[in-house]
């Protein structure tokens, strides 16, 4: 028996938000102090770090539970399963449901319940529940779906990472650029053959690094101070991630028994382009190794941060070739790594 990802599906939204749409935006310091240099020069120091040029953002009237579930349907649809058989529903999000133009995060019922209910779900011993584990909780859910199915709980998971940031940053906060909104989702199966996920890893930063990613208050202080947005301590984030994602991520490949070498994709969370360049950069200094031309396919110049959807959406395209010159053949094997608020670290090496 082998656990394999059997089926993929992402949902993109459609409403893409340009840089230059951000021209016009009040960008204030933390203590509501005016940005010294113009909007212009802002966007363009942070494309030149980030790498994004636009993002994505749901429909007004579309929630996370809805992204998710288009997902899902196609996820089960490339597998080719029948949705009845699924023992687990694994939901991965950070903000539950929030409503447009609204300041509260619904969660009740969970989104992996709203979900199973409109996928039409009937059988009881489906169990649905989510994952709260920052930016790496798809790849925290597929680590959980594997241990389900080794220890003979589970036969068939649906993992679905799913996220509508834009419903909560702060539009006086140049972070707020980062974030978009999207869903992926995958069917994770016992089959026959080989491959599958060979190894996995993840670590839980605590003792000084929870609060690097936290909710606070607007930059713009004349705003009620007791509405809380997505808010992050970008330098610490960047030197935690710089010093700790490579070491992850040798620890898992070493596990797996398989050489650097043959790995021929990295599927690493879309934060930042820049430190994910540094990510690599460091990943393959470990061993002695020069990186690779395109083994570490990228979205996030068009579809920015969207947390738990990056990596299964990302993957979800290169698969179905739909991101030039990426490409992902039977046998390969791949990496997926991901960090976020937690500080949450983790990694699968997977043969596909």
């Amino acid at each position: 028996m082998v656990i394999k990802i059997t089926g993929t599906g992402s949902y993109i939204p459609t409403s893409i938000e340009k840089n230059e749409n951000f021209h016009q935006h009040q960008f204030l310091n933390t203590d509501g102090s005016t940005l010294t240099h113009p909007n212009e020069v802002i966007i363009q120091k942070f494309k030149a770090i980030t790498g994004i040029d636009e993002r994505r953002y749901a429909y007004d009237h579309l929630t996370s539970s809805d992204l998710g579930f288009f997902a899902a349907e196609k996820a089960i649809e490339d597998a080719n399963i029948n949705r009845e058989e699924l023992d687990y529903i694994i939901v991965a999000h950070n903000f539950g449901d929030v409503k447009h133009n609204t300041i509260q995060s619904d969660i009740l019922p969970c989104l992996a319940s709203r979900i199973k209910h409109s996928l039409r779900i009937k059988n009881p011993k489906c169990v649905a529940y989510d994952i709260l584990f920052g930016c790496p909780g798809w790849v925290e859910g597929v680590i959980q779906a594997n241990a389900f199915i080794k220890a003979g709980l589970a036969k068939k998971c649906l993992v679905i990472g799913t996220e509508t940031l834009s419903r909560v940053v702060d539009k006086h906060d140049r972070d707020s650029m980062i974030y978009s909104d999207g869903a992926g989702a995958t069917v994770v199966e016992a089959t026959d053959g080989d491959g599958g996920i060979l190894a996995h890893e993840t670590a839980s930063f605590t003792y000084d690094e929870a609060y690097y990613l936290f909710f606070g208050n607007s930059n713009n202080k004349e705003l009620c101070p007791d509405t809380r947005y997505i808010k992050m301590d970008g330098r610490k984030i960047y030197e935690f991630a710089l010093s700790n994602v490579p070491l992850a991520m040798k620890d898992c490949l070493d596990k797996s028994g398989v050489n650097i070498k043959d790995i021929k994709k990295i599927f690493i969370h879309q934060a930042n382009e820049k430190m994910d360049e540094a990510i690599l950069k460091r990943f393959y200094k470990l061993y002695d190794e020069e990186i690779p031309e395109g083994i570490m396919p990228m979205s996030i110049q068009e579809l920015g941060n969207s947390s738990v959807a990056t990596i299964p959406t990302l993957y979800d395209l290169v698969i179905n070739d739909k991101i030039k010159d990426q490409h992902v053949n039977k046998g390969d094997v791949v990496m997926f790594a991901s960090v976020g608020a937690g500080m949450h670290i983790n990694a699968i090496v997977y043969k596909y």
